[in-house]
């Protein structure tokens, strides 16, 4: 399992654990390696993981490399930002945004 400034990658192996076990509620990206969009919000995501510290973990899922999840969840398109509360996905989005949208997007789910 490897974090980049506090975004750790999930694999079908540990997302019960990291993600639908979790105190606090955890924001997933479903992302590609081969993704543009995926890539722009990088640091969006790093941005929103120190900040929101406290509040929500930010984690991100490969599609490639770990498609039961993916298919579990049913996520067709990338980015697909998942919000997870106590075990449920309660939010789902597609595509890039900014921060401060996503933030807001999130904002009566957290």
């Amino acid at each position: 399992m490897t974090t980049t400034a506090g975004v750790t990658e999930v694999t079908d192996a540990n997302f019960a654990d990291e993600v639908l076990g979790s105190a606090l509620p955890v924001l997933v990206e479903f992302t590609a390696d081969w993704c543009p969009p995926c890539r722009q919000m990088a640091p969006v995501l790093r941005a929103l993981a120190v900040e929101e510290a406290g509040r929500m973990r930010v984690v991100q899922l490969n599609v490639d490399h770990d498609p039961e999840t993916t298919n579990d969840y049913k996520v067709l398109s990338m980015p697909t930002f998942m919000l997870f509360r106590d075990g449920e996905p309660v939010r789902s989005l597609v595509g890039a945004r900014p921060k401060r949208r996503l933030l807001a997007e999130l904002e009566d789910a957290l």
